[in-house]
């Protein structure tokens, strides 16, 4: 059976690896790819055979047209590590839907920063 690919985007808590058990995931910068554009970004990984590209970019889907690409994305609206760790199962169930030239936003809330009394 084939292990389906991810490739983490720079901006992708490096945490959330160690949550998605039966892929293959590796990060831009460990592929070299940590400088490049996400429009070149998108053409590298698919040219390496990822199926999968997570990254927290949530302009990407706009830059990018997926029409006749084998690899599909997935947006995580935060990179925020904690605000993310909640939304595991959200994104395990993504990536087990996503087909080629698909694009799915994983909903996330940021947390609101504590105001200090200075702010007042």
């Amino acid at each position: 059976m084939h292990m389906r690919r991810v490739l983490f985007d720079k901006n992708v808590p490096v945490p959330l690896r160690r949550h998605l058990k039966g892929y293959v995931i590796r990060t831009a910068a460990d592929e070299g790819w940590g400088q490049i554009s996400n429009g070149l970004l998108v053409d590298f990984a698919s040219r390496a055979g990822y199926d999968v590209l997570l990254t927290c970019d949530q302009n990407i889907h706009y830059q990018q047209n997926l029409t006749g690409r084998t690899i599909s994305l997935v947006v995580l609206e935060s990179n925020i590590w904690t605000a993310v760790l909640p939304k595991v199962s959200e994104i395990v169930a993504a990536l087990a839907r996503t087909t080629p030239g698909s694009f799915e936003a994983i909903p996330i809330e940021v947390p609101q920063k504590p105001r200090r009394l200075s702010d007042l």
